[in-house]
C-alpha cells in the first residue's frame, strides 16, 4: 500500500469552505478512484490554512497514472483547486514501521 501525503495551503479566511469542499470531493470524486483505500485529512493548529491530505492507494500507479490523468482529477481540482493558495507539495511513501 502507497500513501499519498499532500500538504495543501488554502487561502486565508476559507477554512469553512474548504473543508465542506475537501469532504464533498473526497466523498464524491476520489471515492470512485481505482485502488484508492481510504483518506485522513488534518487541520493544522498552529497555521489554521494548512492541511495535510492522505489518501492510501494499492498502488503508486493508482495515484499517478490512473487517477492524476484520468477524468476524476479534473472533477477534484474543480471542487478544492479554487480555495488553495499554491499548489499542494505532495509525495508518496512506503510503509516501514507500524505499530499494533
Amino acid at each position: 500500500m502507497i500513501l499519498e501525503v499532500a500538504d495543501i495551503r488554502i487561502a486565508p479566511g476559507k477554512q469553512a469552505q474548504f473543508e465542506e469542499a475537501i469532504q464533498r470531493g473526497l466523498a464524491t470524486v476520489v471515492a470512485k478512484a481505482s485502488g484508492m483505500r481510504g483518506y485522513k485529512v488534518n487541520k493544522c493548529i498552529e497555521s489554521p490554512e494548512r492541511y495535510l491530505l492522505q489518501i492510501f492507494w494499492d498502488k503508486l500507479e493508482d495515484h499517478t497514472v490512473a487517477f492524476r490523468e484520468g477524468p476524476l482529477f479534473t472533477q477534484w481540482r474543480a471542487i478544492v483547486g479554487p480555495f488553495f493558495a499554491g499548489p499542494p507539495h505532495v509525495e508518496h511513501f512506503d510503509l516501514l514501521l507500524k505499530s499494533d
